[in-house]
């Protein structure tokens, strides 16, 4: 008989959680696990999927309920039924426990939807026949007919993509099911474009990645314009001179003009996103004027001198 496993203990959450708390603690539990986070632990994939076992339950309210009435130590000796509408390539590398409470046939249809890059999984919509509730749950005996099993069914999957990895494009390596795969990054991909790999998912479907920019502290791209920010010393913002600016295509030299302010911006023609079109958006520096954060004696009586002379600038112009 397959060992039970409690969902809710593995997920750390009570068992009146709400569909928040379960996926909060989901993403946690998901990106401490991770394998590519721990390469030096053994057990970490094996608890990454128990996690990946327990959300495919309990965050789905059909499969929930079954669980709680069927499945749990609370509840009835489990094992007396199965669940229909699981697909067989859902119960892929899952326990015993899930697929014998699960596994009535894997008959099931549908998407799903996961997260690569160590962080967290998405949402997963699995399909079965039509009946209350969306779908049904009928009981069968172990040794009663199987389903036929359904073509296999499509996957779609998030891959978070650095913005500077965007912009060049080039080879990624992807783990799915255990697989790794390598995904050529085409260059200048949009956020929310979809890359078709055919029959790479598990179970035999395509698998479908949608394309995800990770924030980066340096830029910020709004439509074909990446906007960056540029530390300036102060005695620069007052004469003007050479800056260096960070961009995609690597550091570039811009002219200050003098006396900038803070939060002036500066254009920077064709060093944004590429559009369809061959051209390109601009990048526009928004300048921050810096002052030295401990002085030295000989900087301190300079500003000294500075104030005196705007003071006394202050003066005749107040007597004028």
């Amino acid at each position: 008989m397959a060992s039970f496993k409690d969902y809710y203990q593995i997920l750390e959450v009570s068992k009146d959680a709400s569909e928040r708390d379960i996926r909060s603690a989901f993403r946690r539990l998901a990106a401490k696990h991770h394998p590519d986070r721990n390469p030096d632990d053994p057990g970490a994939e094996e608890r990454f999927k128990e996690v990946n076992e327990a959300y495919t339950v309990l965050n789905d309210p059909e499969k929930r309920r079954f669980y709680d009435q069927y499945g749990s130590a609370s509840g009835p000796p489990p094992f007396t039924g199965s669940y229909q509408g699981v697909d067989a390539s859902e119960a892929e590398g899952f326990s015993d426990f899930f697929r014998t409470l699960f596994g009535g046939g894997f008959a099931g249809f549908g998407d799903a939807r996961t997260h690569f890059g160590g962080v967290d999984f998405g949402d997963v919509a699995f399909g079965g026949q039509q009946g209350p509730g969306g779908r049904t749950v009928r009981f069968t005996t172990r040794a009663g007919p199987r389903a036929a099993p359904r073509p296999p069914r499509r996957v779609e999957a998030d891959l978070e993509l650095p913005l500077e990895e965007a912009f060049h494009g080039g080879i990624r390596t992807v783990r799915v099911g255990g697989t790794s795969l390598d995904v050529t990054v085409p260059a200048g991909v949009r956020d929310g474009a979809r890359l078709r790999l055919r029959d790479q998912a598990p179970g035999g479907g395509d698998l479908v990645l949608v394309v995800r920019h990770r924030p980066d502290p340096r830029y910020r791209l709004e439509g074909d314009d990446l906007h960056v920010r540029v530390d300036v010393a102060d005695h620069l913002a007052v004469l003007g001179g050479q800056v260096r600016v960070a961009t995609l295509d690597g550091p570039v030299d811009m002219r200050l003009p003098p006396a900038t302010q803070t939060g002036r911006k500066l254009r920077l023609r064709e060093r944004g996103w590429p559009r369809k079109d061959g051209g390109r958006g601009d990048a526009l520096a928004e300048v921050r004027v810096m002052i030295p954060e401990r002085p030295s004696a000989e900087q301190r009586a300079l500003y000294e001198r500075l104030g005196a002379l705007a003071e006394g600038r202050e003066a005749e112009s107040s007597t004028a």
